[in-house]
């Protein structure tokens, strides 16, 4: 039997930043981007509040771009405050970098299977898409996807019964599929 799963974000992931004032690790999106132009050049901030002050961080999209580089589309998103820009915006690994951040991903996705609940058959195959990059370890997916422990799928792989391509050792962000031979 062949299945589709998708990991799906429900929600922004928490932005992991140490605030400065209270000492919290955790900033979340604000929804509003901070645009300021300097004669031809332009600067933008992505803007996040702190979970355990409010305090205000801004994390740097745009630093001195001359106006005529930056694409129209991108400038009306950014005044736009648009959601879709604010979600690209922190999954880029060059914003995440620059402003050496990373994200908490901890209850903002889910698994969705499709549904179907026959997995009695001999084996199972099944490709697991994400619709974002978001880290999850595979053991857990598929636990959680089968209704298993973690203990028993890693027994299930420990005994090879349990065979991918993919490592699923650790955390993957990337399409992978999985057999489960019983």
């Amino acid at each position: 039997m062949f299945e589709n799963w998708v990991v799906v974000p429900l929600c922004l992931p928490l932005v992991r930043r140490r605030c400065p004032a209270c000492g919290s690790g955790r900033f979340r999106a604000s929804g509003k981007f901070r645009v300021n132009a300097h004669h031809k050049l332009v600067d933008a901030w992505l803007l996040a509040l702190c979970t355990g002050c409010g305090d205000t961080a801004k994390l740097t999209v745009l630093e001195r771009k001359k106006v005529r580089a930056v694409r129209p589309e991108l400038l009306d998103r950014l005044h736009a405050n648009d959601l879709g820009l604010i979600a690209e915006v922190l999954q880029d690994p060059v914003v995440q970098r620059r402003n050496r951040v990373g994200l908490d991903w901890t209850g903002a996705w889910r698994l969705d299977t499709g549904g179907s609940e026959q997995r009695d058959c001999e084996v199972l195959d099944v490709s697991v898409r994400f619709a974002a990059r978001i880290p999850v370890r595979p053991v857990r997916l598929i636990a959680e996807g089968c209704g298993l422990s973690r203990a028993e799928v890693e027994r299930l792989l420990a005994e090879g019964n349990l065979v991918s391509a993919e490592r699923l050792e650790g955390k993957l962000s990337g399409d992978f599929t999985w057999t489960l031979k019983r």
